[in-house]
């Protein structure tokens, strides 16, 4: 990948995120304010807060995957476990066993890991994240683990993937990113667990 054409994909990641989050912020204050107010909050007031809290997170997430990633800025431990606890918290849950700090560009890479590792349990388990950075382990275990080969094979060759669905552009990124920095992929796959070292 480019440099100009990874830079503007970015680009384009965050500025989407930036611009949603805001909107989603302000649903989440509105709600909160009505229940200070001593509004009466049913079941439809419940859906919708549960609704914008998760798409909150999940904004906070692609920003992240998808964004803009300096190697020169770092996330701390906190504000990293506070997006994936508010993320993975239904069907799949995370360890995050790295409390150092690590540059924005490493937690980036984690995340896009993560992605992939999560469609190879599509029915809920564990995905657990560890090592440091230049050398990060992501493994999902699950008791029914279904990872899709077509999907996996994609990170071994992302310049020859043609028509990768939206839902699996996580697989087609994250080697192109890992080539900028003179690093490639390396995954196994099993009915029992998958593990993904970048």
């Amino acid at each position: 990948m480019s440099h100009y054409t990874s830079k503007l994909g970015a680009l384009i990641g965050s500025r989407i995120c930036h611009d949603l989050i805001s909107p989603v912020g302000a649903i989440s204050n509105g709600l909160e304010l009505l229940n200070l107010s001593g509004t009466p909050i049913g079941p439809e007031m419940t859906l919708v807060s549960d609704s914008a809290a998760h798409a909150n997170a999940r904004i906070r997430f692609f920003r992240v995957a998808f964004g803009i990633a300096s190697t020169e800025r770092s996330m701390a431990y906190a504000e990293t476990t506070s997006i994936l606890w508010d993320v993975y918290s239904e069907k799949c849950t995370v360890d995050w066993r790295i409390t150092d700090n690590l540059p924005r560009s490493e937690i980036q890479l984690a995340f896009l890991a993560l992605m992939c590792a999560e469609q190879a349990v599509p029915f809920g388990g564990k995905l657990a994240v560890t090592g440091h950075a230049g050398a990060l382990c992501v493994t999902a275990t699950a008791a029914r683990v279904l990872p899709r080969p077509e999907h996996w094979a994609i990170l071994e060759a992302p310049n020859d993937a043609e028509d990768v669905p939206a839902a699996q552009v996580q697989f087609a990124l994250l080697p192109m990113l890992l080539a900028d920095q003179e690093r490639k992929p390396e995954f196994k796959l099993s009915d029992q667990s998958v593990t993904l070292t970048i």
